[in-house]
């Protein structure tokens, strides 16, 4: 069995929905038409874009075209990272944290599950390693983003509580743990409730999409899980990497709260 074919037609079907929510917006003054309609043409574009470039990618598999287009997807998500946090460190610090700690995490559990699981010959074969590194670094994405988010507004909030903590004598560690926490919980929360609703509330994209590529659900089960326990993974792990260095980065050597270090994002 093979997938419908979708003609652009049944595309343009589809995107009324955009364009009937951007009316109800304007009617509405929320405000959030031409974000709405600038990013679903970002995403039409890019996703054309992408399919040709995979296209080519397949037909020439070579591990420095792989490294290469994940690398570019490594930059990206590094940008995305450092441009939805309301305040990030300044320099070069705010695209390097973020970037960072995705290369260490998203990375390591792809190659962790092309080598030892999926076990692909090359282990790099583009049609297996491309989509699972997308998967994984689009919800660590995610989850570093909130997370440095909310532990810059918490140190922002409670700067006082955290300054009276270092003049107590406690460490920058032991004053910022209780922000540190909760910036990690909530960047692991996506994930979780994810994996929580799997199967009953919503059936994942990855699964839903081999089903109506016509594979048998059992199999498209089993590919799913590791999906999500891999992006469990690569969240968890990213996100407690970036949190802690970004923690950091917000004391100087002598253990004082530097909030100079954080600037506004202009988005």
């Amino acid at each position: 069995m093979n997938a419908i074919a979708l003609s652009p037609f049944d595309l343009a079907v589809a995107a009324l929905l955009i364009f009937a929510l951007a009316g109800l917006s304007v009617r509405m003054q929320l405000g959030v038409e031409r974000q709405l309609l600038v990013s679903a043409a970002r995403s039409t574009v890019q996703l054309l874009l992408i399919g040709l470039v995979l296209k080519v990618l397949f037909d020439n598999a070579h591990v420095v075209w792989v490294a290469l287009m994940s690398i570019v997807m490594l930059a990206v998500a590094g940008r995305e990272v450092m441009v939805r946090q309301k305040h990030r460190l300044a320099g070069w610090w705010g695209l390097g944290v973020g970037t960072l700690s995705m290369f260490v995490s998203s990375f390591a559990v792809t190659v962790l599950a092309l080598v030892l699981v999926v076990g692909t010959t090359p282990w790099y074969a583009p049609q297996y390693a491309i989509p699972l590194l997308g998967m994984v670094l689009g919800n660590t994405m995610n989850g570093i983003s909130l997370g440095l988010d909310r532990l810059t507004q918490e140190a922002t909030q409670k700067r006082q509580v955290i300054e009276t903590r270092l003049a107590l004598g406690q460490s920058w560690s032991r004053a910022i743990s209780d922000s540190r926490r909760e910036a990690i919980r909530v960047g692991m929360i996506p994930i979780i409730n994810s994996m929580a609703a799997a199967g009953i509330v919503s059936l994942p994209g990855m699964m839903t999409g081999q089903i109506l590529a016509g594979s048998p659900p059992v199999e498209a089960v089993k590919y799913q899980i590791l999906v999500m326990f891999l992006i469990a993974g690569g969240t968890g792990f990213g996100t407690m990497v970036a949190v802690t260095i970004a923690a950091r980065r917000l004391f100087d050597v002598r253990q004082r709260l530097r909030l100079d270090r954080l600037k506004p994002t202009g988005n």
